[in-house]
């Protein structure tokens, strides 16, 4: 395949790790670009007319890029894909005042989800998540982590993560499991969040690592759901298990979410609403990316954005995703970038960086997606508009044309 005359073809070409500072804005544009594929892989990248002079062969597939932009498959690094149910009752409550912390200590939130979840038949679980899925791919998304965390259990937890395993063989879009069974107390250990801590150590676990069901190992780390004692403890049985590490960090409040990322070694602290100063440069010695979530603080009606562009300027890596759950509806990168340039100061280029090779960071991919160079999996998308800054500029609707996904078109408009 070769995707000929691009406008811009923005290849975020550099180094193969989470970029920062300064490096954020850095897009590496070809003009005129052009990119040669072959069994799945990037072969080559550079000028129209050099790569028509090096790949001329009869009998490759031709895309026309002329007046668009092509550049790297989305990377989505934070995401509750696969649950049950959903919650529009909560927007009019949200209307009235009430606070996240609110609707979950009323029965709602995470534990309504959680009911669904528990509820719902393998069968129906994957058809819901897979109605999501498609149309994550169809808005340029081709990795995509996903979470467990609507099961609090060892079965529902389990099931979660076979079926996110279930949707990676199925469909065309790269998935990246999270156990995130401390998601919340679940009702059985009310009041009691250190048994729930050990139950989850001893009991649910091991049986994940000997099955391979889950890459990372995440926790909800926030005042009034889990402190830095039992997010530690949870991380470090996890460690020992192989697995990498992710903290829910500081999103309400300085919970001490951002130091523990630090000390414990994660590759992602996500949120960050609230960090305090010692967390972010703990983060920055440490390389510690930053997932920022601006959907988040959107669909809840509050106005506290994490800072992306102090964390920026202090040397944080930074990364966004667009954080999907019932509470946050939000299926598309594209918003989840212009969300973070109109209400965290990030600026377009940086805001792209953060969703393709920060993002692939975030998930220890950076060596095989999130930029387009030689060697890299061919994770390409084309959108109808002539320079990246109308991504972030025209917001509210899909502007992918056409999504490559390991060197084989998936979708087009």
């Amino acid at each position: 395949m070769l995707i000929l005359h691009a406008s811009e073809l923005v290849t975020l070409k550099g180094p193969r790790r989470a970029r920062a500072k300064a490096e954020m804005s850095d897009l590496s544009i070809v003009q005129d670009g052009a990119v040669a594929i072959s069994d799945g892989v990037i072969l080559d990248v550079g000028k129209t007319e050099s790569i028509l002079r090096e790949h001329n062969s009869t009998g490759i597939e031709r895309i026309d890029a002329s007046g668009k932009v092509v550049m790297p498959g989305l990377v989505d690094p934070h995401t509750h894909l696969v649950y049950a149910g959903s919650r529009e009752f909560e927007l009019e409550l949200k209307a009235k005042g009430k606070s996240y912390m609110e609707i979950l200590e009323g029965g709602g939130g995470i534990l309504r989800t959680v009911r669904d979840t528990r509820d719902s038949s393998p069968q129906d679980l994957f058809r819901q998540s897979a109605k999501r899925l498609e149309s994550m791919l169809v808005h340029g998304s081709t990795t995509v982590e996903a979470k467990s965390g609507y099961g609090l259990d060892k079965d529902v937890e389990i099931r979660m993560l076979e079926t996110i395993k279930r949707l990676d063989d199925e469909y065309p879009v790269s998935l990246v499991p999270t156990y995130l069974g401390a998601h919340v107390v679940p009702p059985e250990f009310k009041g009691d969040g250190d048994a729930y801590v050990d139950f989850m150590v001893v009991e649910v676990l091991p049986e994940i690592a000997r099955r391979k069901l889950a890459e990372f190992c995440d926790v909800f780390c926030e005042k009034g759901i889990f402190n830095v004692q039992q997010s530690r403890k949870l991380l470090l049985a996890a460690k020992g298990f192989g697995m990498g590490l992710k903290v829910h960090a500081d999103e309400f409040s300085n919970s001490g979410g951002a130091q523990l990322a630090a000390e414990v070694g994660a590759i992602s602290a996500d949120h960050l609403g609230k960090p305090s100063d010692d967390g972010i440069m703990a983060m920055a010695r440490r390389d510690t990316i930053g997932v920022l979530l601006p959907g988040t603080p959107f669909s809840s009606m509050s106005k506290d954005y994490a800072d992306g562009r102090r964390l920026i300027d202090l040397g944080v890596p930074i990364a966004l995703g667009t954080d999907l759950n019932p509470n946050c509806w939000n299926e598309s990168m594209q918003f989840t970038i212009s969300l973070a340039c109109h209400k965290m100061r990030m600026t377009p280029a940086e805001a792209i960086t953060a969703a393709t090779i920060n993002a692939a960071a975030a998930l220890g991919l950076e060596r095989k997606v999130g930029s387009i160079e030689q060697g890299k999996r061919a994770d390409v998308i084309m959108l109808d508009i002539p320079t990246y800054a109308h991504i972030p500029y025209k917001f509210g609707t899909n502007q992918v044309s056409l999504v490559i996904k390991d060197g084989r078109s998936v979708w087009e408009r």
